[in-house]
């Protein structure tokens, strides 16, 4: 089914307060199962905002967010910073969530994202003539071998035990010389109805072109991925859905193509470049070569592409650091080196998405909760919301950002957050982040004086 994104945010200045007023009113229209009763005494909503509150504030668990909660006296962020009614207790969040699935979360992020792109924000990440890089990469969030759902995928390991596993692609928007990456609506690896045969990582990923290509490509758009996505059936799907691409590409899984590179090469069709380059007192030798027009596989319906390369030496002729790409993109003198630079970029899916969310705070790895239905997937996607929540605030929050920069780290900032929401009670995020901020410049004269509310 194709997504649906409902552009509201928009038409309003994009603040903490629009954001969390549009994410409850998102979770209230979440999947509730209960038939009704009087014995019904939290919504959905509540769960969810009580969830997202764990991740948005990176509590490492539901037991430790709860007992804050609890030492709190019951006044607690959840409440008064994300508009939530009532606080249910963690395996009330767990029960009342397993129903959602996480495909009721995704319009919400493409959302966001589209009013990030419609106010400008994505505008410094454009290259390669105005394009903006989609990298895409599966990682685990779960395994074990005791513990399921229907939407596990399964492994047979030598000792004869079945490994459960929950595996999602996360793409983003990266760019050359940025540390922020965007975060777009994910799609899992999941059984899919009908098919005898394990989900995997490209089927996932093609699921995702079918369902947002329509949205992003308009944005003009380039996919950037490992080895595993150059190859013909995905390649095409990519320029079907007109999107170009960047994609590694090894020597052993492109046999065919690398015997056209070394045929090319014996007929002087190998374009060569070469770039010195100074880091400190020492010298590299970087080494740009490409190749037009090649074919990607063997046989007359072979997809013709680029090829590039790029191998950097010492002064002794040591290889630091070599890579090849095959690209959907026209290849120049003038371009093969931002080319190379934008696949290069493919890394950051890795360092600033998938590390930071496993061992920076976010704690993607954590089982939070499994289930019996959908909830492993629904609370994973929350918490990419709330990172992809955390990004638009460095852009749209002076406040956060300037905590952001004075403090060591994301980590310090997230923990000094939950500290002072342990034992004071702030009745906005506004007055939560004016009270940090002064704390920490009180001579700075031009900002308006915020007090907790100690009762």
């Amino acid at each position: 089914m194709a997504a649906t994104v409902k552009v509201v945010l928009a038409s309003v200045k994009l603040t903490m307060d629009t954001i969390t007023k549009k994410i409850r009113s998102v979770f209230e229209t979440f999947t509730d199962n209960r038939h009704g009763g009087n014995n019904q005494r939290y919504d959905v909503s509540d769960a969810a905002l009580s969830a997202f509150s764990v991740f948005f504030t990176q509590s490492p668990s539901f037991l430790d967010a709860q007992t804050r909660i609890e030492q709190s006296g019951g006044n607690n962020d959840t409440q008064s910073i994300f508009g939530a009614y009532k606080t249910p207790s963690d395996n009330q969040i767990r029960n009342l969530l397993d129903p959602v699935a996480p495909q009721e979360v995704y319009p919400l992020m493409a959302e966001i994202g589209q009013t990030l792109y419609e106010s400008g924000y994505l505008d410094s990440f454009r290259v390669l003539k105005n394009q903006l890089l989609i990298a895409v990469d599966g990682t685990d969030v779960f395994s074990s071998e005791k513990i399921s759902c229907p939407h596990c995928s399964t492994q047979k390991l030598k000792d004869g035990n079945t490994l459960c596993r929950h595996t999602v692609v996360t793409p983003v928007i990266v760019a050359p010389g940025h540390s922020q990456v965007v975060p777009l609506p994910p799609e899992f690896v999941t059984p899919q109805d009908g098919s005898e045969k394990q989900d995997c990582e490209i089927n996932a990923t093609k699921r995702w072109l079918e369902q947002y290509a329509t949205h992003y490509a308009p944005w003009g758009c380039t996919i950037l991925g490992d080895d595993l996505y150059c190859h013909q059936p995905f390649c095409e799907d990519v320029l079907a859905h007109h999107m170009q691409f960047i994609f590694t590409c090894k020597p052993t899984s492109h046999t065919i193509l690398y015997e056209w590179v070394s045929d090319q090469t014996r007929i002087g069709q190998r374009h060569t470049i070469q770039r010195l380059r100074k880091v400190g007192k020492k010298q590299f030798i970087d080494t740009y070569a490409y190749i037009k027009c090649i074919p990607l596989r063997d046989g007359d319906d072979a997809l013709m592409v680029n090829w590039c390369e790029l191998k950097t030496t010492d002064a002794d002729g040591t290889v630091i650091f070599y890579n090849a790409w095959a690209t959907s993109h026209s290849i120049t003198d003038a371009n093969v080196e931002e080319i190379v630079q934008a696949g290069r970029t493919r890394w950051k899916i890795e360092n600033e998405n998938n590390n930071t969310l496993k061992n920076q705070g976010y704690h993607l790895t954590h089982n939070f909760g499994h289930g019996k239905q959908h909830l492993s997937n629904v609370l994973t996607t929350l918490n990419l919301l709330a990172f992809l929540i955390h990004t638009a605030l460095e852009w749209i929050d002076e406040r956060f950002n300037e905590l952001q920069k004075r403090l060591p780290s994301r980590r310090t900032f997230f923990e000094n957050l939950r500290t002072l929401l342990l034992y004071l009670h702030f009745d906005s995020w506004e007055h939560l982040m004016g009270f940090m901020l002064q704390a920490l410049h009180r001579k700075r004269s031009n900002l308006p004086a915020f007090s907790p509310n100690l009762n």
